[in-house]
């Protein structure tokens, strides 16, 4: 029976790279040449941190940061930029988290928009993946194609991969 997984991965290295341009970017750029702190990848916690002087400085980060990450190819929804400011001595920082993996409620977002479909096929949830079955290969090509056309409704970056 064919099948194939949902996921949804950063390649790490392709986000260092992206990080790195961000930091040359920022030491080459002349409204923010003397700000203090910057822009740090912790691979181990899967976040960035980002730092400055103030609000504004750190939003500028953000966008540098984010241009980057597109133009090496990444989908720029793999960023989580929700988390709150924090204030600590003269810097502001800011985590940004990186998505890896499928959470439980966006696989039954996936799962939910495979079952309103009406497409003969069988979706199960798996650690941080979605695999999808069915009897007939055009049937997973159509609900590859219905899960691009609702990506900004599950509001992360999906994968298809181990196409059997």
């Amino acid at each position: 029976m064919p099948s194939f997984d949902i996921v949804s991965k950063v390649d790490p290295q392709t986000l260092e790279n992206a990080v790195n341009t961000a930091i040359k970017e920022l030491q080459t750029r002349y409204d923010l040449r003397d700000t203090k702190g910057g822009i740090e990848l912790d691979k181990k916690a899967n976040t960035i941190q980002l730092s400055s002087e103030n609000s504004m400085r750190v939003k500028a980060l953000e966008d540098i940061l984010l241009g980057r990450v597109v133009k090496q190819g990444l989908d720029g929804t793999c960023l989580d930029f929700s988390a709150d400011e924090q204030a600590s001595g003269s810097l502001v920082k800011k985590t940004v988290k990186v998505r890896a993996g499928i959470d439980k409620d966006t696989s039954r977002k996936i799962m939910k928009l495979i079952k309103d479909s009406k497409i003969k096929v069988d979706a199960q949830g798996q650690d941080e993946q979605v695999r999808v079955s069915a009897k007939k290969i055009d049937d997973l090509q159509q609900i590859i194609a219905l899960l691009r056309q609702n990506a900004t409704d599950i509001g992360q970056p999906l994968q298809f991969v181990n196409m059997k």
